[in-house]
């Protein structure tokens, strides 16, 4: 890759332009000619010879250049051959930036002319191909050198005197040389570069450039190394070498709602999927999170004590007085718990040292989250319980307060039943007016005889005055009864409304338990148990540190710092500089 050097193309005033470097270079070749000459000569015929009549045949170094003020008449007519020329340029179809270029050239060159053809023209006839990328090239370097050298350092025009003027000093003819202000630096030289300086100068600005590329890449080598290397390789040998092997148990759940009717309208859409429980699980997930849960865990199983041990890495290890927010740090990093809402499901990692241990603490936690699912739901069936069950005992309390009552009735007025005693009583009565029917048809048949036997019927009516007598007393038992007791009917009416009492209480009794029954249902429909899916196993290999990986995600890591501290430090830079 090469560099073209750079020089400044256009020129601010007349003495910048090419033409004026041109002058000044032909003058000091011509008075350098005249000089070489002089001293031939002198030394050839002794001196003393006229240095106008010495070159009045020679080339003076300009050639037919026109000078503005010079002696003899102006030639401004073009030769006669120039309308060919320029028929012959447009023959050669040049582009439009060609000639646009070529009378660029040309004003540099303060050569007039009317069209672009004629500006390619004139200048071929000076020798200058506007075409040739060495000569166009040549143009602009010399053009940006000769603006160097007319100001001096302190930005001032450095006054120079007109090119091609000569003084005469003895015998030898020298040219004017520029005045030249004390304490002024020395201007680089106007010659021409040939060919071999050209590119050595051009290697030297290449090997220049390779230079502060090398050093640069050496500082950002240097940089990557600090910034970057460095790091990842300590955290490549932390993960590889010094990182205590840690063991993940895997287990999954969910919390499922007894099966029930599917209820009506809207409410139906959402029972049986994972949105009825959605606020169980979550809970479920905020309490297994919780310091609580850690607490617990650590009195229970020594979750503390299980990272306090010598073999785990001094960066895991937990320090002998370690806060209850250190270790649930801790917790936090080793119990991991996601609840996918889609599925239903609770996913669980708990990590350990110890492949035991971890599935002991997996097993722990599952418990710990039983018995918040539990405690979840035991509110709701007790309220739902609560209210059956008060009535129930309150109406079992009454049936028991009327059987006793009953059972006094019954002591107290020497019936069990009196319905039975009813019909016992009834019974006698009808066997009473059977036999006293009978006696009376046996006196009938006695008093119709002629001659009746009066024994015999004073014995029957014995007999039926005896069984009124009887048929009237056992009669008055059942309305009238005795002092002692009451009468039958009374006994009844008691012992009936009593018994009506206890059956109104056995009803409500009955109610009672159907109505507790039910509440026990609808307490059951509401119950939340915990459905393991994937039960913890413990692992035969350790999971964690995944060693290639996390040094791949430190490496991006510290890459990723340094570009933020590069772009900031440039952007800064940036800010500063401007």
């Amino acid at each position: 890759m090469t560099t073209p050097p750079k020089a400044r193309v256009f020129r601010i005033s007349r003495e910048e332009s090419v033409l004026a470097v041109t002058r000044e270079s032909g003058a000091v070749e011509t008075a350098r000619k005249v000089q070489v000459e002089l001293r031939k000569r002198n030394e050839t015929t002794g001196g003393g010879n006229d240095p106008s009549k010495l070159f009045a045949n020679e080339e003076d170094g300009f050639g037919d250049m026109r000078f503005p003020g010079a002696t003899g008449p102006a030639n401004t007519e073009p030769p006669a051959d120039l309308d060919e020329r320029i028929a012959a340029v447009r023959a050669e179809n040049l582009t439009g930036r060609q000639l646009r270029m070529a009378r660029r050239i040309a004003s540099m060159h303060e050569i007039e002319a009317e069209t672009d053809e004629e500006a390619v023209v004139l200048l071929r006839e000076r020798g200058i191909d506007p075409f040739h990328r060495a000569a166009l090239g040549q143009v602009i370097a010399d053009e940006g050198a000769r603006a160097q050298q007319s100001t001096d350092q302190r930005g001032l025009p450095v006054p120079t005197q007109a090119p091609g003027q000569l003084r005469k000093r003895g015998s030898e003819i020298m040219p004017i040389a520029p005045t030249q202000f004390p304490g002024q630096t020395k201007l680089p030289s106007r010659d021409a570069l040939s060919e071999d300086k050209r590119a050595a100068e051009i290697i030297r600005i290449q090997q220049d450039i390779a230079r502060r590329r090398r050093r640069k890449l050496t500082m950002l080598a240097a940089r990557l190394i600090a910034l970057v290397g460095i790091p990842t390789i300590i955290a490549g040998y932390y993960y590889f070498n010094v990182a205590t092997p840690l063991y993940a148990t895997n287990s999954q759940f969910q919390i499922q709602q007894a099966d029930q009717a599917a209820p009506s309208g809207l409410g139906g859409l959402f029972s049986g999927t994972s949105l009825a429980t959605n606020t169980d699980s979550v809970s479920v997930q905020s309490y297994l999170t919780s310091r609580d849960a850690m607490m617990r865990l650590d009195r229970e199983h020594g979750f503390k004590t299980a990272f306090q041990d010598e073999k785990v890495d001094p960066i895991l290890r937990l320090p002998p007085d370690a806060t209850n927010e250190q270790t649930y740090k801790l917790y936090m990093n080793s119990v991991k718990i996601g609840y996918d809402p889609t599925e239903g499901v609770i996913n669980m990692e708990v990590i350990a040292p110890d492949p035991k241990q971890s599935q002991d603490f997996s097993m722990a936690l599952i418990k710990y989250a039983e018995g918040q699912v539990d405690q979840l739901t035991a509110r709701l069936r007790g309220d739902q319980m609560q209210g059956s069950i008060e009535s129930y005992e309150d109406a079992e309390k009454k049936v028991k307060e009327a059987q006793m009552h009953v059972q006094e009735l019954q002591e107290k007025l020497g019936v069990l039943d009196p319905m039975a005693e009813s019909s016992v009583v009834m019974g006698h009565i009808a066997e009473l007016e059977r036999q006293l029917a009978d006696k009376r048809l046996e006196l009938g048949q006695l008093e119709a005889n002629r001659v009746p036997n009066r024994s015999r019927v004073q014995g029957v009516k014995g007999d039926i005055s005896r069984l009124e007598q009887m048929l009237a007393e056992t009669r008055s038992q059942l309305t009238e009864g005795s002092a002692a007791r009451g009468s039958l009917a009374t006994i009844s009416g008691q012992i009936r409304i009593a018994e009506s009492d206890l059956a109104t209480r056995q009803e409500l009794l009955a109610t009672a338990a159907a109505q507790m029954e039910t509440a026990r249902i609808e307490a059951n429909k509401q119950v939340r148990y915990l459905s393991l899916s994937v039960a913890p196993v413990a692992p035969d290999e350790a999971t964690y540190p995944k060693a290639f990986q996390n040094t791949i995600v430190a490496f991006l890591i510290f890459s990723g710092i340094y570009l933020m501290l590069s772009l900031t430090a440039s952007i800064l830079r940036e800010q500063v500089s401007s």
